[in-house]
């Protein structure tokens, strides 16, 4: 049963979501990515594609996944939008005296169709078992938390040359690279 419509969104998401209209070159990716943050932000109980898609009326799996995974738009100019838009805010913005957090935070999946799931580690849950695996980095000024940047941890086994691979990085590598890009692009 279809649940929502992206128009029954209240006027301050479609005024939140414009300040981002300049990065996506189509009518067509302003509309998919509202329909994909608002599917984000629904009720559904499933954050993925079919759900969201599901839930909506007038959304489609199609378009969605092609927004995601096919369009011609970049996630970094995204996300420094985002961190833009967040540090003007009095409600989101960082004060001064922050404290730069890493963490790595695994997630328990079913199959292997996502990229890099397989058997690893899940402190989450404290064993290992068949998830994925994300490095973040967070600003935290004792208040309040902001998200900064996110990187996949790809297992050895589930690239093509193993540990050899030019895609492969430990954790630690991942971690360092984060704190580089946020000395050095954002502080």
């Amino acid at each position: 049963m279809k649940e929502t419509t992206p128009a029954a969104m209240p006027p301050c998401f479609d005024r939140w979501c414009q300040r981002f209209d300049d990065i996506f070159g189509h009518l067509a990716q302003k509309r998919e990515f509202r329909n994909y943050l608002g599917g984000l932000l629904g009720e559904s109980e499933r954050k993925n594609l079919s759900q969201m898609a599901e839930n909506a009326v007038g959304v489609t799996y199609h378009k969605l996944h092609h927004f995601l995974t096919t369009a011609p738009w970049s996630f970094n100019e995204l996300n420094q939008r985002r961190l833009d838009v967040m540090n003007q805010c009095n409600q989101t913005k960082i004060s001064r005296g922050f404290s730069l957090i890493i963490d790595d935070s695994g997630h328990r999946k079913s199959g292997n169709f996502t990229d890099a799931v397989g058997r690893q580690y899940i402190g989450q849950i404290g064993k290992t078992d068949n998830g994925v695996v994300v490095v973040t980095s967070h600003l935290y000024d004792g208040k309040k938390s902001l998200p900064l940047d996110i990187e996949l941890y790809k297992k050895a086994d589930s690239l093509p040359s193993g540990k050899d691979d030019p895609d492969f990085k430990k954790k630690p590598e991942i971690a360092i690279n984060l704190i580089d890009k946020t000395c050095f692009e954002r502080l």
